[in-house]
């Protein structure tokens, strides 16, 4: 399995979104195969749902990003954008 012994959820911010969804459809598969123990099978989906709950904050970041940018009236390319702020 895709799973390393010791790896929480502290390492899951340094984590791309792609390398993130990488390794939950890895432990997915895993998962639907059957073939880990039940022991693994319960740390494998206590990394998944926290790899889940990853994906959906970093699809959540890039909505609220995008949302942010400002268009002209003419259609033409922004000429800037406002970062997004999570406290407005």
């Amino acid at each position: 399995m895709n799973d390393t012994p010791g790896r929480g959820q502290a390492d899951l911010a340094g984590i791309s979104f792609e390398d993130a969804l990488r390794e939950l459809e890895g432990i997915v598969a895993s998962l639907e195969r059957g073939d880990v123990s039940l022991d693994d099978a319960i740390t494998a989906f206590e990394r998944g749902t926290a790899l889940k709950a990853h994906c959906q904050a970093r699809l959540e970041e890039a909505r609220m990003k995008v949302e942010q940018i400002r268009l002209p009236a003419d259609g033409s390319p922004p000429a800037e954008s406002a970062p997004f702020s999570v406290d407005g």
